[in-house]
């Protein structure tokens, strides 16, 4: 093969794993760093760090290329969709398939330093982010199984550090998968006109009329979760800070998504990174004081 088909080959395999849209990797990565973080009281060692960082990327590509793999006889008929490479007949079944496993071979050798108990965590995670792509064909609500897939970074972190996964943990996993399922909503509502035309089950399908109203009352869930969670770790005020700062911006986004227009929720969709990093710089000054 010469060395342009490779750099193509390459192209399309990068598009796959959404390199060039590392929103959904930062979203994935977020909650996993809140519990890594508290976990160790702020200082988490760098092998911890640089393992869950290489992992979550590693684990967000497999299952976007998995994804498309389940998709591949629907993405052509959705606008936002209809240029990945399965939908332009760039790549075949094969090559995603062998994809897939060596995105998943190199996200097990990232548990090498780890400890048992994580690579028992692990294994949830691994069924739940290949397996949610079909959820769409039957599940009313696929977000919600999402919303799971994207917080087991939360107790393998805790496992990580810890040995053990607390309460605390399970509190923050539950406040991020309200917060997965409020922006995976929105995210849904941009498609929602192809979804309904082609059968594919989405929360924005299911809630109909009150898309909107439930895309805030998951965001008020997480917030009081996040309060909740703060007064368990008697934490300090730039978690609270933090905590403010979010509930304006969750509020802020009722008026932007009640329209349904598709390029305003695509928006709100990315604006909620900064959530996660704010969340983040919250718990970590906090814990540094």
């Amino acid at each position: 093969m010469t060395e342009t088909t490779w750099r193509q080959r390459l192209g399309v395999y990068g598009r796959l794993m959404r390199v060039d849209k590392p929103v959904g990797t930062l979203l994935l990565l977020w909650p996993t760093l809140w519990a890594l973080f508290w976990a160790a009281d702020g200082r988490p060692d760098r092998v911890s760090l640089l393992a869950f960082c290489a992992g979550t990327f590693l684990m967000r590509s497999a299952g976007c290329v998995a994804n498309d793999l389940a998709d591949r006889s629907f993405d052509g008929a959705v606008a936002r969709t209809a240029g990945r490479p399965f939908a332009r007949g760039e790549v075949k079944v094969r090559e995603a398939v062998w994809l897939i496993a060596v995105l998943c071979a190199a996200a097990l050798l990232c548990l090498l330093p780890l400890n048992r108990l994580t690579w028992l965590m692990s294994l949830p995670a691994l069924f739940l982010a290949l397996t949610y792509p079909y959820t769409k064909r039957f599940f009313p609500i696929p977000q919600f199984y999402l919303g799971l897939a994207f917080s087991f970074g939360i107790p393998m972190a805790f496992a990580a550090v810890q040995n053990r996964v607390p309460f605390e943990a399970w509190l923050m996993f539950a406040a991020n998968a309200c917060w997965t399922l409020a922006y995976d909503t929105v995210y849904a509502m941009a498609d929602k006109e192809d979804d309904l035309k082609i059968g594919i089950q989405t929360s924005a399908v299911t809630f109909g009329d009150y898309d909107k109203e439930a895309v805030m009352l998951f965001h008020a869930a997480f917030s009081v979760l996040m309060a909740w969670l703060g007064w368990l770790g008697d934490m300090d005020w730039p978690y609270w800070l933090a905590w403010i700062l979010v509930l304006v911006w969750q509020l802020r986004q009722y008026p932007q998504i009640r329209t349904r227009d598709r390029s305003r929720c695509f928006e709100v969709f990315l604006a909620n990174n900064r959530i996660g990093a704010v969340w983040l710089l919250g718990i970590v000054l906090s814990l540094w004081r």
